[in-house]
């Protein structure tokens, strides 16, 4: 580490009362956190993976995981998160929007999954890296329930050098006020760099993982099971696919 890297500071791993449930409800913030939600959904649609089960850890209130079960009616859905307000208001908005027959929310704890081996065809989990106590035991689990030919896909915010971090905050976090964007300067402070994630990943079962950079904001890793390019190629051609 040297004298630009911003020391991480980490932040409770359970999050979701009622207050910061609520944080998350408000108009700027939705209307903000919305749109970042739209780019992960269209990189998930861009794997080609239309059809099987998709497991989000860490869903929160359930909005990426609801956007992708819209766009992709053979998909079934469940999402789990640690904190019973947010499973809560996740199972409302499913209900609430005629999806709760096809997508499931569950209080469940990321470091032990109760599911299968080989379980799903697509793993996927945003905002929860910089919460994680035991992070490489989270990765250990989604590479453990995802089916060989699946695909895993992680974001999180990103952590910025020591000289830019108020700017950083100042700017991203324009559209929150109040306990969001408290919320949102604690998180960008425990979040982590490009090198520390790759780091992380050296220690799990996800080795051969990608990282990706979104913007100046997010990062995150895929990891494309077998088969991947040819799923891709087909779902191009004939607007289908499968994982």
């Amino acid at each position: 580490m040297n004298w630009l890297t911003l020391p991480r500071k980490p932040e409770p791993e359970v999050m979701g009362d009622a207050e910061e449930v609520e944080a998350y409800a408000s108009a700027a913030a939705q209307a903000y956190l919305d749109a970042l939600d739209n780019t992960l959904v269209e990189q998930v649609l861009s794997l080609g993976c239309t059809s099987g089960w998709l497991l989000d850890i860490g869903t929160g209130p359930g909005a990426i995981p609801l956007k992708i079960a819209r766009r992709l009616a053979n998909l079934r859905v469940v999402g789990i998160d640690c904190s019973a307000n947010m499973v809560r208001a996740a199972r409302r908005a499913a209900v609430e929007q005629g999806l709760a027959e096809r997508v499931l929310f569950f209080v469940a704890d990321a470091n032990h999954l109760c599911f299968r081996d080989a379980a799903f065809d697509l793993v996927l989990s945003n905002s929860l890296l910089h919460h994680l106590q035991n992070p490489v035991a989270v990765l250990n689990e989604m590479a453990r329930v995802a089916k060989p030919t699946g695909v895993l896909l992680l974001r999180d915010l990103r952590r910025p050098s020591r000289l830019t971090f108020r700017v950083h905050v100042g700017w991203y976090g324009r559209h929150y006020s109040g306990l969001m964007k408290k919320l949102y300067v604690d998180s960008v402070r425990a979040s982590y760099t490009g090198e520390e994630l790759g780091e992380l990943l050296r220690h799990s079962a996800l080795t051969d993982a990608r990282i990706f950079f979104h913007q100046r904001t997010h990062l995150g890793f895929i990891r494309e099971g077998q088969g991947a390019g040819l799923r891709r190629e087909q779902a191009s051609a004939t607007g289908a696919g499968r994982c």
